[in-house]
């Protein structure tokens, strides 16, 4: 498996990033080959993080791919600062 992290800091209006991240974008994560999880973080002070967790590298790198267009497109004014973003292979879970 593999997995990969986004920190958005910065973040304007936590309850509507989550609200459109889980009505707007899961949907399109749930379709991206080899999905097996994905979870948004209200983290406080303007920080939410994801996680995503995929069988194989290519379907990580395609969620990035997807984030940055939605981002892009749906959150700019909510999420203004690029994400710090962290990938790797899965190499221990429960």
């Amino acid at each position: 498996m593999y997995a990969v992290v986004r920190r958005y800091e910065g973040v304007t209006d936590p309850l509507e990033a989550g609200r459109r991240v889980n009505e707007e974008f899961v949907p399109l994560l749930r379709q991206v080959e080899g999905f097996v999880a994905y979870y948004w973080i209200d983290a406080g002070d303007g920080v939410m993080v994801s996680t995503g967790v995929f069988q194989d590298r290519a379907g990580a790198e395609e969620s990035t791919d997807r984030a940055r267009d939605f981002v892009r497109d749906r959150l700019a004014a909510l999420l203004p600062n690029a994400p710090q973003v962290t990938a790797g292979e899965v190499v221990a879970h429960s």
